[in-house]
């Protein structure tokens, strides 16, 4: 009983997310297939990432104070992590046939990151109890997501423009490790000040997630066929 209730807090925040995102994607919904192997994807890169986090925390272990806070919370956590998420969106989604509209790209990211939550999540809440598991349903688990929506907005930028494609690139990886390392830095500093810092921009990640989606989805280029299929009925 006890393990699935642990189970159970873990991956339903996860599961939620997935559910949510899926319902955002209106126009043409990716197949499950496409959905379960981002998922996958997300799953796999847990062990390499645990990996070089262990070598990169032992490189500086004397290290103390806010630097040693700063370098686990930038480059331990936040570079580690989301490049191995962009690697596997290049990789396996990026020449994806049915990458055929932006919002695909956030889908993907979201997807990829929810993989990698769900495991790091019953890691924790295994060790920490459901205690840990209900803090981290409304904090870790989001925050991977939203992570992803960036990456994704930005990969979709790229997909979709020629012209700046190298800076939409770029960005696909800065922004969202940027946010994933203030992110942990403001929560392991476990300064009052940077609790108060934390709150608004957790709020600002929740409000430029939520305003990405809209912009994507609003620019797919099934939106308009979508919209006359309502309108007529479907099409002979």
């Amino acid at each position: 009983m006890l393990i699935n209730n642990l189970l159970f807090v873990s991956l339903a925040p996860v599961l939620i997310i997935a559910l949510y995102i899926y319902s955002r994607d209106k126009y043409e919904k990716e197949p499950l297939a496409v959905l379960l192997r981002a998922l996958l994807a997300g799953v796999a890169i847990v062990l390499p990432v645990v990996l070089i986090e262990r070598l990169l925390s032992s490189a500086a272990a004397e290290t103390e104070g806010l630097s040693y806070v700063a370098y686990t919370a930038f480059v331990v956590a936040g570079f580690t992590e989301e490049a191995f998420k962009y690697i596997v969106f290049l990789l396996f989604f990026w020449n994806n046939r049915n990458f055929n509209e932006k919002f695909d790209g956030i889908v993907y990211a979201v997807y990829i990151a929810l993989g990698f939550a769900a495991v790091e999540n019953v890691l924790y809440v295994f060790t920490g109890g459901v205690g840990v598991g209900m803090v981290r349903a409304v904090t870790a688990v989001p925050a991977h997501a939203l992570f992803g929506i960036v990456m994704g907005f930005y990969f979709s930028r790229a997909r979709f423009s020629e012209s700046y494609r190298f800076l939409f690139l770029f960005l696909a990886f800065f922004m969202p490790f940027v946010f994933h390392g203030l992110y942990d830095f403001l929560l392991m500093s476990q300064s009052p000040l940077m609790l108060v810092i934390f709150v608004p921009l957790f709020i600002y990640f929740w409000v430029s997630g939520f305003r990405k989606m809209a912009i994507t989805s609003d620019e797919s280029s099934f939106r308009d066929s979508d919209n006359v299929q309502n309108k007529y009925g479907d099409p002979a």
